[in-house]
């Protein structure tokens, strides 16, 4: 299919291809990458587009050097991405740590699979903390957006490099293997032009300012002073917070879920519904920096809340710190690629209800 025609209509395309697709439209200049399911689509696409839109696409021979090569061409004012899936995202914490403490952006994609160690292909949300908990080692962060359909994800991509620049920062897009694997239609905008290396770019010149990009501080009192400017800044990006309230407005239940859990929690909610009981979704979009307010807001009129994952349970950690004991919080997940179906939530929901209205 021709750049024109994803131009003119809608498009049915797998996750993975959007995204990539998206992240060209972004005016992306380099990608470096290693295969590894299911996010390989990403590498596949971008190796057959990129040069041809202007880029660089490389494969590397390891995700460490993949991120690393990010380092390498974000410092030198490059828009740039990689992406992977979770143990892939184990390999690249250390070079994600040296981008956050150098303040280069880049965009990251985490395709998350089953795990721990090897696991499975199949979809999971077990990479929660390792995504918003810490950008590697140190105090670093992540600004971390979870996408639910694939036009989110095209969308959200785009974005991603705009917040990527605006913060000089990692942004990371948090899908799993439904969402790269699956198929929807996706609108795509016109490309954006590319755009100037930025003025704190190291560029080579042996002319003008000297420009120097690391992440090392000897001296204790200054590493500290960093990591101070550093945590400004991550206060900063509480103004990108982004949540999805569904029916929400007189639910009695509140049912948290992000990423794909929460298009079949969706479908549940509306079960629910339809039986006389007054649920309600609350979906966070951006789950760095977490919807804190938005979940603290809805505790003042819901009985409880029910945190739904495809893990053991990771976010509702952050629904528990932001409710802050006004209501009870529940918990249900599955593990291993195991996805719920709506009949077995709303049994769930049901059952939350009664208990948290004892």
């Amino acid at each position: 299919m021709s750049v024109q025609t994803l131009a003119d209509r809608r498009v049915l395309m797998k996750g993975n291809e959007a995204i990539a697709e998206a992240a060209i439209r972004a005016g992306v200049q380099a990608y470096f990458g290693y295969p590894i399911t299911p996010q390989s689509e990403i590498s596949e696409y971008m190796a057959r587009r990129l040069p041809s839109a202007g880029g660089v696409f490389l494969q590397a021979e390891s995700e460490v050097a993949a991120i690393n090569m990010v380092y390498g061409a974000s410092g030198a004012g490059a828009r740039v991405m990689t992406s992977t899936s979770s143990p892939g995202i184990s390999l690249m914490q250390e070079g994600l740590s040296y981008l956050v403490g150098s303040e280069l952006p880049c965009v990251v994609v985490n395709i998350m699979r089953g795990g721990p160690g090897l696991g499975n292909i199949a979809p999971s949300q077990a990479d929660y903390f390792q995504a918003t908990k810490s950008a590697g080692h140190g105090d670093g962060r992540n600004l971390v957006l979870a996408p639910s359909t694939i036009q989110e994800a095209a969308d959200l991509t785009i974005l991603a490099f705009d917040l990527a620049d605006r913060y000089r920062n990692p942004v990371m897009i948090l899908g799993d293997g439904y969402l790269g694997q699956m198929m929807e239609p996706v609108v795509f905008p016109d490309g954006q032009a590319p755009r100037p290396a930025p003025a704190w770019a190291t560029t080579g010149a042996r002319e003008g300012p000297v420009r120097l990009i690391n992440s090392i501080y000897l001296e204790p009192d200054s590493l500290e002073a960093h990591n101070l400017h550093l945590q400004e800044k991550y206060r900063r990006m509480r103004a990108e917070v982004r949540v999805e309230a569904y029916k929400m407005d007189d639910a009695e239940i509140g049912v948290a879920a992000y990423g794909i859990a929460a298009r079949v929690v969706r479908s549940a909610v509306d079960r629910a519904r339809a039986k006389g009981v007054r649920a309600g979704l609350l979906r966070p979009i951006s789950v760095y920096p977490f919807p804190s307010e938005a979940f603290a807001d809805a505790a003042e009129h819901v009985r409880g809340i029910l945190a739904v994952e495809l893990s053991a349970g990771e976010m509702v950690e952050d629904v528990r710190l932001a409710v802050n004991g006004r209501v009870p919080v529940r918990f249900f997940g599955r593990m291993g690629g195991a996805v719920p179906t709506p009949p077995e939530l709303l049994g769930r929901i049901e059952q939350a209800l009664r208990e948290v209205s004892l």
